[in-house]
């Protein structure tokens, strides 16, 4: 039986072909690290690893180069900002619908001093803007926001709630997992002090990579929660001070920066409204097709408008794990069930503790794709 993968939310599948193809030819032709020597092979990764950089800048609308940093993954990058930053005695404030990926480090960081406000969503996992104007405080320090709900697939206003830290004066970091590479994220434009992306999802590269974006001023407030070396200041035991080195320590993820260098370029070439349009045009398919379905329910966002390509539904009366289950096995529909590491969205969605079933596309889905998910919805 011929497989549909529909999840996409958790890692992109298939990646494109040149992903591969440049992780290999590094492999078995460059081999070299980066920043560590001077003979052709380095030097050749090194201007990758440069190119890079220049992608990331250009796809998120972002300057200065140096301060786009290169990281393990989206959960380093937030761990980064949130233990960097924050300290005994400071305020953050969060949504309702964050990830394990911020909720957790905040967790870790409660038991040390910190205190966070939770700003409750609506039944659709969505934020009103002016909430967490109220929930700011004389100590707050923070502000963290998860662009696209990895459970609903709600977009948050995130431009309303950067005019908002703005005029306040609040840095903002916002988590990008499920935004970045499937629609427009404008770093300027949205007013972040930080931008956390993986390179595995909607980025399209491998996993084990992702960036973080940091504006200059905010930077220079961060401390290293990693240290070590750096291939640069070899002479110091000391941290280096300059960036992108002060928050880059050990051996890169070389063959990682290959394949999502060759990923961006995929995604420069097909284009980021092209890629939105295709996720809309999929969603808009497979939530008429739910529609006529009376024993499924919708969960998040009934309409396209302010949504990613992530559905989750729930089946009432049923185990949501069987149905998944027998959706791989009967129908060879790959999804994801559970909660996804969001507990807390769960919570506001209504579907804590049994979870959902979830549904998530992306650039190579197909309507055909689509279709048989939605017979097979209709099966089960």
């Amino acid at each position: 039986m011929e497989t549909v993968y529909l999840d996409n939310a958790a890692t992109s599948f298939p990646k494109p072909p040149q992903v591969p193809r440049q992780m290999a030819r590094y492999l078995e032709e460059v081999g070299a690290t980066v920043n560590r020597s001077v003979y052709g092979p380095a030097q050749a990764a090194g201007m990758m690893e440069l190119r890079l950089r220049q992608r990331l800048c250009r796809l998120f609308q972002f300057a200065p180069m140096t301060h786009a940093v290169l990281t393990p993954g989206n959960t380093w990058g937030l761990n980064l900002v949130l233990s960097g930053y924050l300290r005994p005695g400071d305020h953050c404030v969060v949504s309702s619908m964050e990830h394990n990926a911020v909720m957790r480090p905040l967790q870790a960081l409660a038991r040390q001093g910190v205190t966070f406000t939770r700003v409750p969503c609506d039944a659709v996992g969505r934020l009103e803007p002016k909430d967490v104007e109220n929930a700011l405080r004389p100590d707050t320090r923070l502000v963290v926001l998860a662009h696209g709900s990895n459970v609903s697939g709600t977009i948050q206003d995130a431009a309303a709630v950067g005019e908002i830290c703005h005029r306040h004066r609040v840095p903002f970091c916002l988590d990008g997992a499920q935004t970045a590479g499937h629609i427009p994220v404008d770093f300027s434009a949205l007013g972040l002090s930080a931008l956390s992306v993986p390179g595995h999802k909607g980025l399209l590269g491998p996993s084990g990579m992702g960036a973080l974006l940091l504006d200059p001023v905010f930077a220079a407030q961060l401390t290293p929660v990693i240290s070590g070396g750096t291939g640069s200041a070899s002479d110091s035991e000391e941290i280096p001070s300059y960036m992108p080195d002060r928050f880059e320590p050990g051996t890169p993820n070389v063959p990682g920066i290959y394949g999502l260098e060759a990923a961006l370029a995929y995604l420069e070439w097909t284009g980021i409204e092209t890629i939105a349009a295709h996720d809309r045009a999929l969603t808009a398919r497979f939530l008429d097709g739910v529609r006529s379905i009376p024993t499924v329910s919708v969960i998040g966002p009934d309409t396209v408008e302010g949504r990613v390509g992530v559905v989750s539904l729930d089946f009432p009366g049923r185990d949501n794990a069987e149905v998944a289950e027998a959706l791989e096995r009967d129908f060879g529909i790959l999804t994801r069930c559970g909660l996804h590491c969001a507990p807390s969205a769960h919570k506001t969605l209504g579907t804590f503790p049994r979870g959902t079933v979830r549904f998530s596309w992306g650039c190579f889905s197909t309507e055909t794709d689509i279709d048989r998910a939605l017979e097979a919805v209709r099966s089960v």
